[in-house]
């Protein structure tokens, strides 16, 4: 049955039949499914306003808006369902699985360090496992994501802890958002002189949204000030509650630069998970589990830290990584030492992958290589389909007018030292606000130095290119000096975002606003040969300035507008300005419409700052 002609276009009606798309799907794709014709759904959409050709990507909200119109119920599929499925044609599936019991073990903890900027987290992680990263930090900030294991003894037995260092709790959530359930237990690192922070309460509220157990390490009880009782009491307003005052929160004072309370601190996150947590994971399955990092090594090509979830990973195995995909070389630990394998709850680096995965992607081991290119392959043009449809700016036929004018955006080209630097410090920029007008874009990222690629990217877009720890290779440096491409380098993630920010705003067309100078009295107007009318006047208030903007006002009504005061006169001698109280002669060039009781108001324009 056809659904009513729409401006002479015949459509398939659906009557509330049900259409899976994947994100960023194309009018085409939507064709296939219901036997149209794309030209039609073309037309059609054309007459409800919006412009998309056949084969653009277009976002949920259109899909849906002309699948309400043609009878069409269109659900949009979520990246983590549309990878479900994907792996479901390849008779694979993602997450854990009931197996024998003989194959599950006690696999240990995996903990996420979080807090405000400055309270010590990375210290902490450096007095945790006795290495010294703050000192490789730029400005004292974690830059990267990394992923560590330590083994502490509990009651005579030695059991190891992973840990997560992320670069904030945006990264975190990021991670969580994907569907990336990494995190068993949070640490929360509160300073004990500075008390609660704003970002300790983001911190906390991400943490509980997660749904994870929480240990609260109170840092820096050895400064003077440390008032550790005071941050037990404000974290109790947010629903953490110490042990010794009833609750079921463990808090630990710690120092990081005494090592004060660090065995403790092991200890709690221990008991926490004995207490709430059964860490157990099948180490017989096919090895899955998350990216923790991506970066690329100049000697051994794509790096992933990649935590195992289940299963045992080993060297030799095929493994696809979010769009990445290779055959597993070598496994290193965090200390560059070789392993032949991994269990659950290990963080190790991959090496032999053909590109750079995500932060937060998920990986996992399948038969062959062909399978893993072809799940990679598809992945890839999902998310570029994706990442199109996001970009594409919904345009309606009454918008039409200003679109094709001159539209004020900022595009970069992200470039870092490994993908979740990458993905922080994108996200980041992408929250500035500064004004409706004006927009930001990112247009390609990666991991690695700057190519000679990304410069004639940079060339053909007029963009701003960004350097993250990394820096231009030779060619790339002297094709942009030589056609003037804006490369900027950045060690520190707030930096780069001020920066930009600063960028948008001077983007933005000045905003004018009127200040007031003074006002004249006109007592006498005199004809002047070769002049014309000069009034002359008293200045009533304020300070009269040649050469500045005026208006002339009769009966408190605007006679003239856009006037300027050409020549001024005290007496028979040229002045600058004249001064209230003072008498002077006011000539306003050609106009001569002046008579006595008129009011000169005389004012200037300045630029406004923007917030």
């Amino acid at each position: 049955m056809a659904a009513p002609s729409m401006g002479g276009v015949s459509l398939p009606r659906g009557n509330g039949q049900t259409v899976r798309l994947p994100r960023g799907a194309s009018l085409t794709d939507l064709a296939e499914r219901i036997n149209a014709q794309p030209a039609a759904l073309v037309t059609a959409l054309f007459h409800l306003g919006e412009m998309v050709t056949a084969t653009q990507s277009v976002n949920d909200e259109t899909l849906q808006l002309l699948g309400a119109e043609i009878g069409w119920n269109i659900q949009v599929v979520s990246p983590e369902d549309e990878d479900r499925e994907l792996l479901e044609t390849f008779d694979l599936t993602f997450g854990d699985e009931e197996g024998d019991e003989e194959d599950w073990s006690a696999r240990p903890p995996v903990v996420t360090v979080m807090g405000h900027v400055d309270h010590g987290k990375t210290k902490l992680l450096d007095a945790i496992r006795d290495a010294n990263v703050v000192a490789r930090e730029a400005g004292g900030i974690t830059q990267h994501i990394g992923a560590y294991q330590v083994v502490t003894e509990l009651e005579g037995e030695e059991r190891p802890i992973t840990f997560i260092d992320t670069p904030g709790h945006e990264s975190f959530t990021a991670m969580r958002a994907r569907g990336a359930k990494v995190t068993d237990i949070v640490v929360l690192v509160v300073a004990a002189d500075d008390g609660v922070m704003p970002q300790t309460v983001e911190a906390l509220n991400h943490a509980q949204a997660a749904e994870v157990p929480i240990v609260v390490a109170v840092n820096k009880v050895d400064k003077e000030g440390a008032n550790p009782a005071k941050v037990r009491q404000q974290l109790t307003e947010y629903g953490l509650v110490a042990e010794e005052y009833g609750g079921d929160t463990m808090f630990v004072d710690v120092s990081a630069i005494t090592r004060q309370g660090i065995d403790d601190l092991l200890a709690a996150i221990l008991l926490t998970a004995d207490a709430s947590l059964d860490l157990r994971a099948n180490t017989e399955q096919d090895p899955q589990g998350v990216v923790i990092e991506g970066k690329l090594d100049k000697g051994r090509g794509p790096v992933a830290t990649v935590l195992v979830q289940r299963g045992t990973l080993r060297q030799g195995d095929s493994i696809v990584a979010g769009d990445a995909y290779g055959r597993v070389r070598s496994l290193l630990d965090e200390h560059g030492n070789k392993l032949k394998e991994a269990l659950p709850a290990r963080p190790v680096q991959v090496v032999g992958l053909t590109s750079v995965p995500r932060a937060g992607d998920t990986f996992l081991v399948v038969e062959e290589d062909r399978v893993a290119r072809q799940i990679a392959d598809r992945r890839q043009a999902r998310i570029r389909n994706a990442q199109n449809a996001s970009m594409r700016k919904r345009i309606s036929l009454e918008d039409l007018d200003a679109a094709l004018k001159e539209t004020r955006q900022l595009n970069l080209i992200i470039k870092g030292d490994n993908s979740g630097t990458v993905e922080a410090l994108e996200e980041a920029l992408m929250k500035i606000e500064v004004d409706d007008e004006i927009s930001l874009r990112v247009i390609h990222r990666g991991v690695g130095g700057i190519t000679k690629s990304d410069i004639d990217l940079a060339l053909a877009d007029d963009v701003i290119v960004l350097g993250f720890n990394v820096r231009a290779e030779g060619q790339a440096t002297e094709l942009a000096n030589r056609e003037g491409v804006d490369v900027r380098y950045y060690t520190v993630i707030y930096q780069a975002i001020d920066e930009i920010e600063a960028a948008l705003k001077g983007m933005l067309k000045p905003v004018y606003e009127e200040v007031q100078l003074g006002t004249a009295e006109v007592r006498e107007v005199f004809r002047v040969p070769k002049i014309g009318n000069v009034a002359g006047s008293l200045v009533r208030s304020g300070t009269i300035v040649r050469n500045s903007k005026a208006r002339l006002i009769r009966d408190g009504a605007v006679v003239a507008d856009n006037l300027t005061v050409e020549s001024l006169r005290r007496f028979k001698d040229d002045a600058t300005e004249v001064r209230e109280g003072y008498e002077c002669g006011i000539g306003l060039g050609s106009f001569n419409d002046i008579k006595i009781d008129d009011v000169i108001e005389t004012f200037e324009l300045r630029e406004k700052p923007r917030d």
